[in-house]
């Protein structure tokens, strides 16, 4: 890790995936009805209007963001993997709060309350990652672990678009 340039050109990074995420969001929301419901972007992208199935967009956006931004930080950062599990962990952590926050409270959904919900997630996401990003070393077990996270997560939202639990996923 370089000293306040390094932080500097990480907090920039960071800073332009806050709209990076907002953007590709937005596309993933309707890329699939867009693409005649193809069956691979369906992997990545929400097939139906479910909290869980929208989960995708925060964390295909964040891993889309990662691979690029990687390329341009890796000499200024520590904890990359660590840094976008935990973003990732805490965006969903957040929309799925406030999502069943306001079902319980109002008895409905909100696709205001849900897009605001997904922009504070966001920033909340890149907030915590520069945090991890520009701290000292963490343990190499905690890299390990991220990417188990992250692998398994990815592939979860994989596999549930095609075989959803049959388990009521409410509080």
């Amino acid at each position: 890790m370089t000293a306040n340039g390094g932080k500097r050109k990480v907090l920039i990074w960071e800073g332009v995936g806050i709209p990076f995420l907002v953007v590709a969001g937005f596309l993933l929301h309707f890329l699939y009805e867009w693409t005649g419901s193809s069956v691979i972007v369906a992997w990545f992208c929400p097939v139906n209007e479910s909290v869980w199935e929208h989960l995708k967009l925060g964390f295909w956006g964040v891993v889309f963001f990662s691979l690029i931004e990687y390329w341009f930080v890796r000499k200024e950062i520590n904890n990359f993997l660590i840094a976008k599990a935990a973003g990732i962990l805490l965006l969903q952590l957040f929309i799925l709060i406030v999502c069943y926050a306001c079902k319980s409270i109002f008895h409905s959904q909100s696709v205001i309350i849900d897009i605001i919900s997904f922009i504070i997630g966001v920033i909340i996401c890149q907030i915590l990652s520069y945090r991890i990003l520009t701290a000292g070393k963490y343990p190499a077990t905690v890299t390990a672990i991220s990417a188990v996270f992250l692998l398994v997560h990815g592939i979860l939202l994989i596999v549930f678009t095609f075989a959803p639990p049959k388990a009521e996923m409410w509080f």
